[in-house]
């Protein structure tokens, strides 16, 4: 299936202080945002695979984007969302959010063994959308649970779909309600493929 892209964005934060107190290392959040037209926009159709086969394209190229604007930051949690337009069904994003779309981000940013948070709505240009994130390494890490907020004014028109994936370099600043971290998930896997 020829995916047509309507157009490609980047969405950059930068966060230093939250609280009055500067954080010990600032978060980066970037945002990799793809607006398409939906070829099922106004009709029911029951096999949504080519859709889904389609994405895989649409994955490689998103984590190129999100790659260029994270300034060789590695990446800490991750998260994605699909905003359909009004014609469309939320079903159609969630064919192009699963596993082969987001494999190839996943390869860009250098791995990521845990579940991706995801969240789909129909909505119309300039709707808000949260979308959650989640440590890349463990799904448990509770520091890591966060959102990147953004709406897209322009987007999604009744006949499109915007994808979004964002990443964060971190967890949320000054975290501290305790739990599993980070630094235990990566000792715990270093010691496993330690040889013996």
């Amino acid at each position: 299936m020829d995916i047509q892209i309507r157009k490609v964005a980047t969405i950059v934060e930068d966060h230093f202080y939250e609280a009055g107190r500067r954080a010990d290392k600032p978060l980066r959040k970037v945002a990799s945002v793809m607006v398409l037209k939906n070829p099922y926009a106004g009709r029911y159709v029951e096999d949504l695979s080519e859709l889904t086969e389609a994405s895989i394209g649409l994955g490689k190229k998103m984590g190129a984007q999100a790659l260029a604007a994270l300034g060789g930051i590695p990446v800490e949690a991750y998260g994605k969302a699909g905003i359909v337009g009004l014609n469309g069904e939320t079903e159609h994003a969630n064919a192009l959010l699963t596993t082969v779309f987001a494999n190839p981000i996943r390869d860009a940013i250098g791995g990521g063994d845990a579940w991706i948070s995801s969240v789909t709505k129909i909505a119309g240009p300039g709707a808000l959308v949260d979308v959650p994130m989640n440590s890349i390494d463990d799904v448990y890490i509770r520091s890591h649970y966060g959102t990147m907020s953004l709406a897209l004014p322009d987007a999604p028109l009744p006949d499109e779909i915007a994808l979004i994936f964002c990443f964060a370099t971190g967890g949320r600043l000054n975290a501290r309600v305790g739990g599993l971290t980070i630094e235990d998930v990566r000792k715990q896997r270093a010691a496993v493929k330690a040889p013996a």
